[in-house]
This record gives C-alpha cells, structure tokens and sequence, in this order.
C-alpha cells in the first residue's frame, strides 16, 4: 500500500471519528463519548481571544478520563439545569500534521441547541484542535481544545462541545 492510499485510509477514519463524536454528544451517549479520549486526555474549551493570546482562562477545562467521568456524572446526576438538545454540524477535518501513531487535525463546527419549548438556536461555533492517538482499539482523542469564536456562550455550557 503506497502512502496516498495509506493517508486516504486515515482521513476516511479520521472523518468517520469525527461523525461518531458529534453522534454520541448528539445522542447524549456518554459511554462511548469517554471512550473516545485516551486516560491521560485533555479537554478544552476555550474562547478564541483566549486561545490566541495563549491565555490560561477556559470556559471548560478536564484532564484525564477521571475529570471526564466526573463532569458526566454531574450532568446526569447532579446539575439542575434546563434540558436540551445538541445538533453538531462537523466539517471535514484537515490534517496538519501525520506520525505513525498520532494525527493531528483541525475541523470547524456548528453547535445547535434546542429547548423542549423553544426553536433551534445557534449555540456555539468555532474549531476543534485535534491531537489524536492511533491505538489497537482504534483513535482516542489525546487532545482536544475547542476554540468557540463568539465572546459569550448562550446561558451555560452544560454538555460538551
């Protein structure tokens, strides 16, 4: 297999990744959204101002699964909080950067949310920035900074990006 076919192959899985986190956010399927980071992950959102100043100050900060976990946990069991509905909109990544066991990669995205009584509302928008592990179970997210570019999020961040 020559190298073009071997890099196709890894968009096609990068892309399809990509697809399965925005379904599993989408379907509040926590299990699997977990499963799909490595156990010494990090996990960030961060405004765009923030990022760019390479400022500390992040609407939402975990590292490792355990934090990960531990935020789950407090969305279904602990936070009261007005319940809705996410809808992601992934573009297609483009990957920077290429190792033969860690991509990174970039993608813009569309967060939508919806209210049980309301209409479909533009929540959050901005890009991922990707460091992702190829491992024998598949990719795992090493790394992943969501850098939003509007100034304030609607109401409060509740669900991950």
């Amino acid at each position: 297999m020559n190298s073009t076919t071997m890099n196709m192959e890894i968009y096609l899985q990068l892309t399809q990744f990509y697809q399965d986190y925005a379904a599993a956010v989408d379907a509040a399927d926590w299990d699997s959204w977990i499963e799909m980071f490595a156990d010494d992950c990090t996990y960030r959102i961060q405004s765009r101002e923030n990022h760019e100043r390479n400022l500390p100050m992040a609407a939402l900060s975990l590292d490792g699964k355990g934090m990960l976990k531990d935020r789950i946990y407090g969305i279904t069991e602990t936070i009261f909080h007005d319940p809705y509905m996410q809808n992601h909109v992934i573009a297609a990544p483009r990957i920077l950067g290429l190792s033969p066991d860690l991509i990174e990669a970039q993608a813009n995205y569309a967060v939508f949310r919806t209210k049980n009584d309301g209409i479909a509302q533009v929540f959050n928008v901005g890009r991922y920035i990707d460091r992702i592990r190829q491992t024998a179970d598949g990719l795992r997210i090493e790394s992943r900074i969501c850098v939003f570019d509007n100034d304030m999020i609607l109401n409060s961040l509740i669900y991950p990006i």
